[in-house]
């Protein structure tokens, strides 16, 4: 056994383990806020969603940048974040679009979704945005 090859894995799982765990806490971040929104501030689904989504990924890149990935917050980081992250959300959309032409109920078109965005994402920052 190669001694480096061990230790280049067990940091790609400790990466992997902390993204996920970072990806739940964001998730419900994202819905206390937009949540909130709706009930406190009356704004509108959409609207609310938005101001969570925002909240979410600054929240998302913070802790996925310091901790998951064990890096600095940069500009370089950040553009590459977020490029990901745009990427990522019309993969959700062609992913749900694929269920939906295939004929596929729409519950498992948002699982297919939860399935593979986060690989996605999380194989993209480990070898792009932190590189």
């Amino acid at each position: 056994m190669n001694p480096p090859a061990t230790s280049e894995r067990s940091v790609l799982i400790r990466r992997a383990l902390r993204f996920g765990l970072t990806g739940i806490a964001v998730t419900a971040l994202h819905a206390l806020v937009a949540v909130l929104f709706i009930e406190h501030v009356q704004a509108l689904p959409p609207l609310a969603n938005g101001v969570a989504f925002i909240v979410a990924t600054v929240v998302s890149y913070v802790v996925n940048t310091t901790w998951s990935f064990s890096s600095r917050l940069h500009g370089r980081t950040l553009a590459r974040f977020v490029t990901v992250s745009v990427v990522g959300f019309f993969l959700a959309m062609l992913v749900a679009w694929i269920a939906q032409v295939a004929g596929l109920d729409y519950r498992l078109g948002i699982v297919a979704v939860a399935l593979t965005l986060p690989v996605f994402t999380f194989v993209l920052h480990n070898f792009w945005t932190y590189r």
